[in-house]
Order: structure tokens, then sequence, then C-alpha cells
């Protein structure tokens, strides 16, 4: 098998059959020194002809898309997924920080290439549509991540600094973003509750994770926070 390439802040990792390469804390691949992150969380290994990643972690889940950001899937706490397209951007966060990279395969056994882009050029068609106001809450939250210029990492603002940013009370913050989780939790995105119906406590870093992930926004959605800030100081004067 050929080997992966892995893209991390600027920087390139190379992945060889045979072995298996390590994600994490302290690993082959050291993201940050978090505390909340594990010594290794994730891995990358061939198996049955296959590259491999695996969440060997016990707390933290990792959202995997493709290129599109058309597929998408958790990976939790020991679960595995098989990397069948020729480019995977994975995303996790660990305390307010959230971080990703791109993985990158030689070849593409499943000529995924043929459908890694819309055939008319157009953005993605997503089974969700959210109202202007809920558009710029995720895009409030998720701010840093598309802004920075290459994988790498990126706070999430607490609610508190996303409804300032926003120019919001937190009553009108924290009622959109329930109608935002609740909305997307109906057509099945895991990690938007915790149990008995109540709302995840990190809901906000996987809402990040799930929107940037799929494309629900994107770096081009920036430019709706500068009006929303405008709007905001037009009432207040």
């Amino acid at each position: 098998m050929r080997p992966l390439r892995v893209e991390y802040c600027g920087e390139w990792y190379t992945v060889e059959a045979g072995r298996t390469f390590t994600i994490g804390r302290e690993s082959d691949l050291t993201i940050d020194d978090n505390p909340y992150l594990h010594r290794t969380f994730l891995t990358l290994s061939s198996e049955f002809g296959l590259w491999w990643l695996s969440n060997v972690g016990q707390l933290l889940s990792a959202t995997v898309s493709d290129a599109t950001g058309s597929v998408q899937s958790w990976v939790a706490p020991g679960a595995k997924l098989p990397l069948v397209f020729k480019s995977v951007h994975v995303m996790f966060s660990a305390g307010a920080t959230t971080y990703d990279f791109t993985v990158h395969a030689e070849e593409d056994f499943y000529n995924t290439s043929l459908t890694a882009s819309p055939a008319d050029g157009g953005t993605t068609i997503l089974p969700v549509t959210l109202t202007t106001s809920q558009r710029l809450l995720v895009v409030a939250l998720a701010e840093h991540v598309l802004s920075q210029p290459s994988a790498g990492r990126a706070t999430v603002p607490s609610s508190a600094e996303a409804a300032a940013r926003l120019g919001w009370s937190m009553t009108t913050f924290n009622r959109k973003l329930d109608n935002v989780c609740e909305k997307l939790d109906k057509i099945g995105v895991d990690g938007l509750r915790g149990g008995r119906g109540r709302l995840a406590v990190n809901r906000r870093a996987r809402l990040v994770e799930y929107a940037v992930a799929t494309r629900l926004v994107s770096a081009e959605d920036l430019v709706l926070l500068d009006g929303a800030r405008d709007e905001a100081a037009d009432g207040a004067s």
C-alpha cells in the first residue's frame, strides 16, 4: 500500500503501511499540550488492504468528512472508520479548542475523486435549512475555525462571547442555540443532546465540527457577522 500524508498546521507527516501512526497529546503527531486531549487519541493503520482511522481514546470523539463535506461520520471512542476517500478532513474538540487536520492518500482506489465536487460547481445541498439568525449563531461560534488560513487549531467562543459578538442577549442566544441543536438532532446529527433529553454540555464544539465539516457554513459567511454587529449598533443608538 502507498503511504498516507497528514497535513496539520502547515506541517506534513508520512504514514507508512505496516505500522501504527498515533495522534494526540504525546504521539507521532503531537497536536497540542492541551490537558483535555488524550496522550493517544486517534491512530492511522493499514489492515485488510485499507487505511483505517481508529479512536483509541475514552472520552473524545472526532468528526470525519470527505473533501466536499457531503459525507460525514462521527467516530466515537472505540470506533474505527475505513478511509475510502482520497482526501479526508478530521475535526475534534478538547476543552474549548477545536483541532483539524487533513489526511491525503496517493491512490484513489474507489475513484472517489470523480464525485469530489458538485457537477455544477455549486454548493452541496444539505438536508437542513437554517434561518438567517440561526446561520448567524453558527457562524459566530465557528468564526475562529473558519478564519484560520489552514488546518490547525482554533478556540470555540463561550456562549457569552458569541452573544456579545452578535449583539444578542444571553436569553436570545441560548434559545436560538437550542433551536439549532434540536433541528440537527432531529435529522440524526449525533452529539448535540445529552442523556434523557438534556442538551450536551459540549454542544457548541460539536455544532462547530458538524457545521464546518459538512460545509453548512463557510468562510464566505463571515461577512454576515459584520452586518449583525452593525445592526446591533444601530438598534442601540
